[in-house]
């Protein structure tokens, strides 16, 4: 299991140096995540080694929740990833990831609270496969997607006078990257038995579970769908609110590409009339990198909208 590699035990004789320990934290993100990867790119080098520190623990956490994982090793991968957070926090840590994380919230003073919250979502996915309502599902998103963007948002740096709005958008356009990512998963999540729609959206659109599960194909799918994209594109709007108190062109770059590549998956979505059952959604990589660069031209000097 994933989780065991980021130990707080250092698996060599000497612990690794800063240096090497975020450079694994880059191998790790550019493994892992070539969407995030780029965007990074950006950023200058300290905000840069910051991110893919907390990008790598996020990756460690979601590993726990891999399906193959029994619940002894899950329990475990919990217990080792609260301990690493702990070492993190204390500076107590030897391993390449507590010793870059570490770094890095002592840097960017992240509120250790982002990363339990984080944590609850790893929970709540290895508990919890169905969801009874929107606002039940909502909660998920905001622990799997929404505490990555407050962790993302000290080290990018804000204008610290509009805190509470900066904070708003920041969980907003979490949930908006979450629901993008739950619609376009549908088929592999329903593979391994989860269904992250809501059960009170499935009834109101006469789509029931077992059609999902059997990836079902129809107009009851599609006004679903569709109810879930305009969803999201609420979050987007409200999100994008945050790119203008973001500090500096180069933040201000990162973040808009982050948003902007998701939100183009949903626009690809709704081009293909939500049919995510018979090819899965995705931009190749010479694609999504020209369009990295034209969101980050944009991304840099935005204007605020008034609200």
């Amino acid at each position: 299991m994933a989780v065991g590699a980021p130990s707080t035990t250092p698996m060599a004789a000497s612990p690794p140096s800063l240096d090497e320990a975020y450079e694994r934290c880059r191998a790790f993100t550019k493994s892992r995540a070539s969407n995030f990867y780029y965007a990074f790119a950006s950023l200058p080098k300290p905000k840069r080694r910051a991110i893919y520190a907390a990008y790598a623990f996020a990756g460690t956490v979601d590993d726990i929740a891999d399906a193959a994982a029994s619940p002894p090793e899950q329990q475990r991968g919990l217990t080792e990833t609260h301990a690493l957070l702990d070492a993190a926090y204390t500076g107590s840590g030897e391993g390449w990831l507590a010793t870059a994380l570490g770094d890095a919230v002592r840097r960017y003073a992240i509120p250790k609270q982002h990363f339990l919250d984080l944590i609850a979502g790893m929970e709540q996915d290895l508990r919890q496969s169905r969801y009874a309502t929107f606002a039940d599902l909502e909660q998920y998103c905001y622990r799997a997607a929404s505490a990555i963007g407050l962790i993302c948002i000290e080290i990018f740096g804000y204008d610290a006078a509009h805190r509470a709005e900066a904070t708003a958008a920041a969980i907003d356009m979490g949930k908006a990257l979450q629901l993008t990512n739950i619609m376009r998963d549908v088929k592999e999540d329903a593979e391994r038995g989860r269904i992250y729609l809501a059960g009170e959206d499935l009834v109101r659109h006469g789509y029931s579970e077992a059609d999902l599960l059997a990836g079902v194909y129809n107009e009851a799918f599609r006004t679903l769908m569709a109810d879930y994209a305009g969803r999201a594109r609420s979050f987007y709007t409200s999100g994008e609110r945050l790119i203008p108190l973001l500090d500096g062109p180069r933040s201000r770059m990162c973040c808009n590409g982050l948003q902007g590549v998701y939100h183009s998956l949903l626009n690809t979505m709704e081009q293909r009339d939500y049919d995510v059952f018979s090819e899965r959604v995705r931009r190749s990589t010479a694609r999504r990198l020209l369009l990295l660069l034209r969101l980050w031209g944009t991304g840099a000097w935005p204007k605020r909208k008034p609200h």
